[in-house]
């Protein structure tokens, strides 16, 4: 596509205004999102730790959501591919386009859940073997997982459905969906948990069931708009070459998501060695990290959505500038998210377990790797912005390596001389710094922005 310069605002105010002013009216509410998507896990996490014991939060909390993020991170990556298509389309008025792009994403979006739900309930024991996961966790996490596979197909269209929303300008109806689904399965976990003793059967239940309801709003929403992006089903159909635009960006998306999962089952594998005690602790403060992770992922979405927009109306100054903008803020959340972590770090923990030595040592690994925080917000906006622009291949491969490999590499060849659990922890923020140099290399000597920089000065 080709830039149309001096082009009119776009619908929604994201290619004018203030540039700080639209990030946050963007940026909340797919913070407040990403917050009540987070609370699926946590919510199911929170009850079964408190009703059923520390052996069924080490699987829901810890086994199952890393394989969990593996195999869907990989298709909701896909999905950021069909976002940034849309918002480039959306930003330029190319209302034929947007059509086009929604009903080709909602295709394999459908492919992708029939997909997933075959191999999750195939491989589902065989993974968790491999991830040696101890005896008195692997029946709970096997069956949360073959539950929550059954419902993985709802799961892939939301997601799809609120990604081509945000692309549009609106995050607010993602959110309002969200609460919902939310606030339905935390009820429904109460209920099948606690009144039924369902165990972690009753809590997968509850979040398949909820998950289908944000997809049954969301798909009503597109429905029924009378915008470009309206999804008509008997238009359902697969335009090949806007699937290869989408796959060009949503692959390595998709593939760097599935190598921070395979790192991270790389290390809970490393970590399942150390015990039930250790496995219950580092679930407790992925739930509580996972804070940090869904305001980088809000504001990532954010900058993408805004550099793809402004990049399809030629408005590249104005992207440029949104970048710096985008570190500045997220430095300034990352130092107040910090503070607070510190400060309600015992009050958090607290709602997971009971148990004594796993809050102790919860609350341990909250104070060695909040600090680095800061080191990953390079990573975070650098190559948001440049997926925006359709730069998507080098970045994923900086973050593969930077924040995969070397993680890995990190974790068997440090952990062989040092073993124990804080050199296996190092990884994150050696990892997190690294990449955070390699990509201001990339993004000021090689990156596509260095030549929209030059459009700039002609």
């Amino acid at each position: 596509m080709t830039l149309k310069k001096n082009h009119p605002a776009g619908y929604n105010g994201i290619t004018d205004g203030v540039i700080w002013q639209q990030l946050l009216l963007f940026f909340f509410p797919i913070l407040f999102g990403t917050f009540f998507q987070q609370l699926y896990n946590t919510a199911d996490a929170m009850i079964v730790g408190k009703f059923v014991g520390k052996e069924a939060l080490s699987a829901v909390g810890g086994t199952t959501g890393t394989l969990i993020n593996l195999l869907v991170g990989f298709f909701v990556g896909m999905s950021s591919g069909a976002a940034v298509v849309v918002s480039q389309f959306y930003g330029a008025k190319e209302d034929q386009q947007v059509q086009k792009s929604v009903h080709t994403s909602f295709c394999l979006a459908l492919a992708g859940g029939v997909t997933l739900l075959v191999i999750g309930e195939i491989f589902t024991p065989a993974a968790i073997r491999a991830m040696g996961a101890p005896e008195e966790i692997l029946g709970y996490s096997v069956t949360y997982l073959r539950i929550y596979f059954l419902g993985i197909i709802g799961n892939l269209v939301y997601n799809m459905g609120a990604a081509i929303l945000r692309a549009v300008g609106d995050s607010k109806r993602p959110l309002y969906f969200l609460v919902a689904s939310c606030l339905t399965n935390i009820a429904l976990d109460l209920l099948f948990v606690v009144c039924f003793h369902m165990e972690v059967a009753g809590a997968a239940l509850a979040t398949i069931m909820s998950q289908l309801l944000s997809a049954v709003l969301v798909m009503i929403t597109l429905i029924r708009t009378k915008e470009s992006y309206r999804f008509i089903p008997k238009e359902l159909r697969v335009e090949p070459v806007l699937l290869k635009r989408i796959i060009k960006i949503g692959l390595p998306a998709g593939l760097q998501s599935m190598m921070y999962s395979i790192s991270n089952i790389l290390i809970q594998a490393n970590i399942n060695g150390y015990g039930t005690n250790t496995i219950a602790s580092w679930a407790v403060y992925g739930k509580i990290d996972g804070i940090f992770w869904m305001t980088m992922d809000a504001m990532g979405i954010s900058v993408t959505t805004f550099a793809g927009q402004n990049f399809g109306a030629g408005k590249i100054r104005r992207l440029k500038k949104g970048t710096y903008v985008g570190l500045l803020m997220s430095t300034i959340i990352t130092a107040a998210l910090g503070l607070f972590m510190f400060t309600a770090g015992p009050v958090l923990i607290s709602l997971f377990t009971n148990d004594v030595d796993v809050m102790a040592e919860s609350m341990n690994i909250l104070c060695f790797l909040v600090p680095f925080w800061f080191c990953y917000i390079c990573v975070n906006v650098y190559p948001c912005t440049l997926r925006g622009v359709g730069d998507a291949l080098i970045p994923m491969l900086i973050i593969c390596v930077g924040t995969c490999i070397l993680r890995v590499l990190w974790v068997f060849g440090a952990g062989a001389v040092h073993p124990g659990l804080y050199t296996t922890l190092t990884s994150y923020p050696l990892s997190w710094s690294i990449t955070s140099l390699a990509f201001l290399v990339y993004y000021y000597r090689f990156s596509a922005m260095r030549k929209l920089n030059k459009l700039i000065e002609e």
